[in-house]
């Protein structure tokens, strides 16, 4: 072969193939789009399961009840406390609700709930619940930190009593320190939620990670967004109507709600085994 019959260019390399991701490992999960009666469903089953096991919701009622009753008491002494407290309260409360699921889970898997294993189903998850914990108490010392900002931007003389926060909020003459403070306040709430709605139910459901459990939950959030701001209304009206009078609400309402949140969970996820 002579030197004309040589081909002097070089050898192109082969195209290399394109990388083909392996598929998922394990049960995947689908976020379920919401209709607007979805709520009202969750409520009614959870207000079936409250009344099927109605001995183990009113001890939870009365936990409910007891830390009504601290919050109120710090509003009462110092006011600008009580965004703070609320945070303290979120070391115990998901805790508390973690127990309403167990008993709600049980029966929807044909088991028998009883006080106990609603006491210490939380043993098996303690990782991802402190971490997400941790996460709900940082929002509400963030929330805390932004409340008591507010208050001494417009009360510069001093905090004021109970009586005179409330004076302020009723008084036409503040609506700035109403408005700047319902938006703090608004804000920091929709952040709370967002991360939470479905996250602690699906720990217990599913034994997941703290930040899969939350990046679910904003995205239940915000794929089902009119229906999650009604979902968070209605809470925080029946949490309204609970307080009145002296909390005493709480004792039906609360675990009332800690079940229907765990339908909330079931009826906005679905896996995929």
């Amino acid at each position: 072969m002579s030197e004309a019959d040589v081909d002097p260019r070089p050898e192109l390399p082969a195209s290399p193939t394109p990388y083909v991701p392996p598929p998922p490992v394990g049960p995947q999960r689908e976020i379920v789009t919401l209709g607007l009666a979805d709520p009202l469903v969750w409520l009614r089953r959870g207000a079936r399961d409250l009344q099927a096991d109605i001995g183990i919701g009113l001890f939870y009622g009365m936990c409910f009840w007891a830390m009504a009753l601290t919050l109120a008491a710090v509003f009462r002494f110092r006011p600008e406390y009580t965004m703070s407290i609320v945070s303290g309260c979120l070391l115990v409360g998901p805790f508390l609700t973690l127990g309403l699921y167990e008993v709600s889970r049980r029966r929807e898997a044909g088991l028998v709930p009883d006080l106990g294993s609603s006491l210490t189903c939380w043993d098996r998850h303690i990782g991802s619940m402190g971490l997400l914990v941790l996460v709900l108490v940082v929002l509400e010392l963030l929330w805390g930190r932004a409340s008591l900002v507010v208050f001494a931007v417009f009360f510069n003389a001093g905090m004021p009593s109970t009586a005179g926060v409330l004076q302020a909020v009723f008084n036409p003459e503040n609506w700035e320190f109403v408005v700047v403070y319902a938006a703090v306040g608004g804000i920091f709430a929709a952040l709370v939620f967002a991360t939470s709605v479905v996250s602690i139910p699906m720990i217990l459901d599913r034994d997941t990670d703290a930040i899969s459990a939350s990046l679910t939950s904003l995205q239940v959030f915000f794929n089902n967004l009119p229906v999650m701001l009604l979902w968070g209304a209605l809470i925080t009206l029946l949490v309204g109507i609970a307080l009145l009078p002296w909390g005493l609400g709480l004792l039906l309402i609360g675990p009332w709600l800690g079940h229907a949140t765990w339908h909330a969970y079931r009826g906005s996820v679905r896996w995929l085994d």
